[in-house]
């Protein structure tokens, strides 16, 4: 596909380094050099960063290679980690300060084990919404990084650093992770592609957990093959042989559904114009674009009226950390996860049978399409004074999410894809599949990603 960014893919990396026009030590310093900018976004958008690590992998990774072994193309390719993945050694903070006095890891979470074992180059571990719980981006503890096409605009979240470290060169790829939208909200509004897997193919062990109903592990990347290279690692498909990235699908006779309930509500002018003209693109190309009525995702509201998946579960991993040190969390974080202390036993399970029936009726409408498609949010990336106070943070936040969260309710994969002209901000447009369509939704995004971008 044609790059939606200016920066170069992992795929024309990886190509560079086979044909000895550049080294991973090379991307490794420039991806280093650009975190360590004063004038940069580095700062704000990690919150560790292990250059002499770095430098070390990058090293044996270009050594490796003139001995002929490479394990995968992102072998001494520059990666950033959300830093709420364990890593042997150092303590996980998820964003937080509440965490400064627990126990360093004993272990890589699985993720992060599989990225190295792919000789893939960790720079260092993004900044992130507290503890995952916002679409926004915002962290008074250390900072919230601009956006990389207005830095006086929020880079939405959860996985704020991670995005704007790929948008701003300081790693190719970022992985993410995606509860209600984490990974397809920043990469939206930074304009850049954003994957979510169905959430069963990723293990999120060594994960601070948001919601363990809910959680899933996605990349953020230029590129949609980028994307199905890294969710590959992820899934750990590379202990089964040389990744193979889907073929781009054919577009004619594809038959895509735009919901006309909830998800297209309240949008944002600038998203209407991007997304109309996106579809009108595809349509040129032989997709067939059907309005659909789906009034069932007018129930997510009530369905998730006491908190849902996230406050109950949030809760339950927090209960004794907040009650010790509540005073440390982000106070726009810590009223969300104390909803689930009203929740009952009851309520949660009752909660589990309404998601269950909810996910069976609409797949009845939504499988005789190849895919749903949506604005992945309903406004652009707010500026940072729009959610400067409680209520106008609350409302942004409620508008970036309503979209991508009902993947995660579903429990469907869907990703990304920038389709703004140039000039405009960033907008994401979203291709929503059925659970475990991952590679079958990479492959139309290969073909869908160039037309909704020209």
């Amino acid at each position: 596909m044609a790059n939606p960014t200016k920066n170069p893919t992992l795929g024309q990396l990886a190509a560079d380094l086979a044909a000895g026009r550049t080294t991973s030590v090379k991307l490794t310093e420039e991806a280093l050099a650009r975190i360590e900018d004063p004038k940069g976004e580095g700062r704000r958008a990690f919150v560790k960063v292990w250059k002499a690590q770095a430098l070390a992998a990058a090293s044996a990774s270009d050594a490796l290679r003139k001995a002929g072994l490479v394990p995968s193309p992102l072998a001494g390719i520059p990666v950033s980690i959300k830093n709420l993945c364990d890593v042997a050694g150092e303590t996980t903070l998820a964003g937080s300060k509440a965490l400064a006095d627990a126990p360093p890891a004993r272990a890589d979470a699985p993720v992060v084990a599989r990225l190295r074992a792919a000789g893939a180059v960790i720079v260092g571990s993004t900044n992130m919404s507290e503890f995952a719980f916002s679409g926004v981006g915002y962290n008074p503890h250390y900072g919230t990084p601009g956006n990389p096409a207005d830095r006086k605009r929020v880079p939405g979240g959860s996985s704020s650093g991670g995005a704007v470290s790929v948008a701003d060169r300081m790693a190719v790829v970022a992985l993410g992770t995606d509860t209600g939208g984490s990974v397809r909200i920043p990469a939206a509004v930074c304009g850049l592609v954003g994957f979510k897997p169905t959430a069963r193919r990723v293990p999120i062990d060594g994960v601070v957990p948001l919601s363990t109903s809910l959680d899933s592990i996605g990349p953020i990347a230029n590129s949609v093959e980028d994307c199905a290279i890294v969710d590959a690692v992820f899934a750990g498909e590379l202990a089964n042989g040389p990744i193979a990235v889907p073929d781009a699908a054919p577009l004619a006779g594809v038959r895509f559904a735009v919901p006309m309930h909830f998800v297209m509500d309240d949008l944002d002018p600038v998203v209407a114009k991007a997304f109309e003209r996106a579809c009108k693109a595809l349509a040129a190309k032989g997709v067939k674009i059907e309005q659909i009525d789906l009034p069932q995702l007018n129930e997510l509201a009530a369905i998730n009226a006491k908190g849902g998946f996230a406050a109950s579960e949030a809760y339950a991993w927090h209960k004794d950390l907040i009650a010790r040190r509540h005073n440390d969390y982000d106070q726009l974080v810590a009223p969300r996860i104390l909803r689930g202390r009203d929740m009952s036993a009851a309520d949660y399970i009752e909660l589990l049978g309404r998601r269950a029936d909810l996910c069976r009726r609409v797949s009845a409408v939504t499988s005789n399409y190849d895919a749903i498609v949506m604005p992945t949010c309903a406004i652009v990336a707010p500026t940072l004074d729009e959610v400067a106070t409680p209520e106008g943070f609350t409302r942004k936040n409620l508008l970036l999410l309503r979209n991508t969260t009902v993947g995660n309710f579903l429990d469907r994969c869907a990703i990304s894809l920038p389709c703004h002209a140039a000039g405009e901000l960033p907008v994401g447009f979203m291709l929503m599949g059925e659970a475990m369509a991952d590679k079958r939704v990479l492959a139309m995004a290969r073909s869908v990603a160039p037309v909704v971008r020209s």
